[in-house]
């Protein structure tokens, strides 16, 4: 089993090279530091249930604007340090004076951790052409922690959801998400989202998200299970079939073979002329006769 849900002081492993985010090392061994689920395969990574989102550089996050000071605009990144916009960040040119024209308190922007240094300094930039200030759709909120979760497997969870939703969903690392589309469409994304959130740490995910979507879509979950199981059933008694025949052929061919050896055997005992020139003859080994 490749993960399994641990308490802070858990036993994992006695290979401290093992030892990653989330886990700490003593007398040799490592233990988990938090209450979370443990990913044991490759490293020993403990992914915590719930917690603060710490800043790190070359995070993409969503971030609100607190507060517009003389030369930065003060930043919630939902994280129990502010991140810090400096003028000089914003994709054009602008004085002092404007700032509030352009970046209003209670404005949401998507943006990027540029630095953070020792003192949890946080600064953010808005020069990249993915950053942008967020004036529709939706922005909900999810625990940070639960974030690698909803995006699944190399994009797999994200993908599925927009493919089902029909809707533009970004995810910050800070556990803000936005999402673009229709109003139905936002609701069933919203439910699904707060559903991977709630159960993240069950397996069998993912087979419930798509079932949850075909239920919300009106999809008979039950009948297609049924189906399923109908084509199941078919198979093996095709294979069923399949094996009793090759079965049936293979005791015919072998009785076939001793009839026809048995005859030689009478042939060799009664005419060794004759029998040598019919093996010739066939291009037979009768060696064995």
């Amino acid at each position: 089993m490749d993960k399994k849900l641990v308490i802070p002081g858990e036993f994992l492993s006695d290979d401290v090279k093992l030892a990653d985010e989330g886990t700490y090392v003593e007398d040799s061994k490592v233990f988990s530091s938090v209450f979370g689920v443990a990913s044991l395969k490759n490293h020993i990574k403990v992914v915590p249930l719930s917690g603060k989102y710490i800043p790190r550089q070359g995070d993409l996050i969503i971030g609100i604007i607190n507060e517009v000071s003389f030369s930065n605009w003060i930043v919630d990144i939902r994280s129990p340090y502010e991140g810090l916009l400096h003028i000089s960040e914003f994709p054009r040119r602008i004085d002092n004076s404007e700032m509030s024209k352009y970046l209003k308190v209670g404005d949401s922007i998507m943006t990027l951790v540029k630095d953070v240094d020792q003192s949890m300094k946080v600064e953010l930039t808005l020069n990249d052409q993915r950053l942008r200030q967020i004036k529709d759709g939706r922005i909900i909120e999810v625990t940070p922690s639960k974030v690698p979760r909803l995006i699944g497997r190399s994009g797999s969870m994200i993908a599925m959801l927009k493919s089902e939703t029909n809707c533009n969903i970004f995810i910050g690392q800070n556990g803000r998400v936005w999402l673009t589309g229709k109003d139905k469409n936002l609701d069933l994304a919203v439910r699904t989202i707060q559903k991977i959130e709630k159960e993240s740490h069950i397996p069998g995910l993912t087979d419930r998200i798509v079932n949850f979507l075909k239920e919300a879509k009106g999809i008979p979950v039950k009948q297609q299970v049924k189906k399923k199981a109908k084509k199941r059933r078919d198979r093996k008694a095709r294979t069923g079939t399949c094996r009793r025949n090759c079965q049936r052929r293979k005791k015919k061919a072998k009785k076939r073979s001793w009839k026809m050896q048995k005859n030689l055997r009478t042939l060799k005992r009664i005419n060794p002329v004759g029998f040598w020139m019919n093996c010739w003859i066939n291009n037979m080994s009768c060696m064995k006769l």
